[in-house]
């Protein structure tokens, strides 16, 4: 996998300063796949593949990278585009499925913050007040709204604050655990224990669905692209180095879990890393560490509600989905609706799905998304560019097809009706969408 020459235009052509280094940009990505996924899921993955916990989180890396290499060939040939959605764009010149793959974002987007919404009310909270899981999740998705409203100025400096915050608890966990077997604790024959009533093989790719919803994030960086300094160099060496930063401290992770604690008593706990570290007998606090992951989860959701209100907003405003989600606030320019909107939809989620259903279905929503950027891959190898940019090598994008079919098939009936209900409501809102701007255009013809 080589930077490459080809014949077409210049990506010098920005209106932004390229001002953001390859360690920064590592930073970046690392702080969005290094995030709340993790601290929840640990438990519903130990109830699928017993203490087998690196195994599926090693599978889900792999597949991970496959798509990765396709993201850093046309993010570095198309530096000034917009993710999957204007891939798709270009590689197929249809609106419709243009349309599709964005909304497929922002559906996994509003699913993402439910499934963290359920999580941030869980036992990690529990260590300092005893409320009702529903409700909490509820109110924790207003206050998230409050603030998204208010505005948000994030910076990569924040960023890095944040990810320190959140990896400071997972090293904790491999330390603490670290420290149970150097006295003599814990069991390392679990990390091969797998689980009761079926085959290994079977429950490890079950498993990789759900490790998969902890390395999502990384398609986030192509909106960076034009403020990167050399991208074509820099870019696929930060998102590569980034994504097997989080895969060994994940791997870690997993490891550290099985050998501090049985499967079942893993899987019976809504706060999975807390009990690990309760587990190994640290002089850790339990309150010190439940504020660490109430911290990640609390800002990997408030990320994934910008990012998805602003996804709404651009949508409405390129007449994709109804004009009314375009409204802002007159002093605080910020998209209302759109929040109120995706606020609502979240809520209701918490009410109708439990967290492993919620991740998977952001798994899947994500693995159509990525299906059509690894075929894009291949379709715009016509396309000519003059500029260096990576290119990947082409059994990598055709491994990322097969894998994210492969995941496709895995998945729950449960899970696929999520998707297609949330896909076909996303398909009733570009309808309106159309049929508003045709209304509008008749009564502008009219006046005229």
């Amino acid at each position: 996998m080589t930077p490459d020459t080809e014949a077409g235009s210049s990506p010098t052509d920005t209106k932004l300063r390229r001002s953001v280094s390859g360690l920064l940009l590592f930073a970046f990505i690392l702080g969005d796949v290094l995030g709340a996924g993790i601290y929840a899921l640990m438990g519903v993955l130990s109830e699928e593949v017993g203490g087998m916990l690196w195994a599926p989180l090693l599978l889900a890396l792999l597949l991970a990278l496959l798509t990765a290499g396709s993201y850093a060939e046309l993010v570095t040939k198309y530096p000034r585009a917009g993710g999957a959605a204007v891939f798709a764009e270009r590689a197929f010149k249809r609106p419709v499925i243009s349309f599709l793959v964005g909304f497929c974002m922002l559906a996994a987007g509003v699913t993402s913050a439910a499934g963290l919404a359920i999580a941030f009310a869980g036992e990690y909270l529990q260590t300092f007040v005893q409320l009702p899981t529903t409700l909490v999740a509820i109110l924790f998705l207003v206050v998230v709204a409050l603030l998204n409203a208010r505005g948000i100025r994030e910076s990569l400096g924040a960023n890095l604050v944040m990810t320190a915050i959140e990896v400071s608890g997972l090293v904790i966990v491999i330390v603490v655990v670290g420290l149970l077997l150097g006295s003599g604790g814990g069991d390392v024959s679990r990390v091969l224990e797998g689980p009761q009533g079926t085959s290994t093989a079977v429950a490890v790719l079950g498993g990789a669905i759900i490790a998969f919803y902890s390395f999502v994030g990384f398609e986030t960086s192509a909106n960076m692209i034009e403020e990167v300094r050399n991208p074509a160099r820099t870019y696929p060496r930060a998102l590569f180095a980034s994504l097997g930063v989080a895969g060994l401290v994940y791997v870690l992770v997993g490891l550290a879990s099985s050998i501090a604690l049985p499967a079942d008593e893993l899987a019976a706990s809504s706060g999975p890393l807390l009990a690990v570290v309760e587990a190994s007998g640290s002089h850790i606090p339990s309150w010190v560490f439940s504020a660490i992951a109430l911290v990640a989860v609390a800002n990997g959701a408030l990320l994934t509600m910008i990012m998805t209100s602003r996804l709404a907003f651009g949508m409405a405003e390129q007449g994709l989905l109804p004009a009314q989600l375009g409204r802002v606030l007159p002093r605080r320019k910020t998209p209302w609706v759109a929040i109120l909107a995706t606020t609502l939809v979240a809520a209701l989620l918490t009410l109708v799905g439990d967290l492993a259903t919620l991740a998977e279905t952001v798994v899947l929503l994500l693995l159509f998304v990525f299906l059509s950027a690894n075929v894009s891959v291949l379709v715009l190898r016509r396309d000519r560019v003059e500029h260096r940019h990576f290119r990947v090598w082409t059994f990598v994008p055709v491994l990322g097809i097969a894998s994210c079919i492969m995941l496709m098939t895995q998945q729950s009936g449960t899970v696929w009706l999520f998707g297609a209900v949330l896909i076909a409501v996303g398909a009733v809102l570009h309808l309106l969408a159309r049929w508003g701007a045709r209304r509008s255009g008749a009564a502008a013809r009219q006046d005229g």
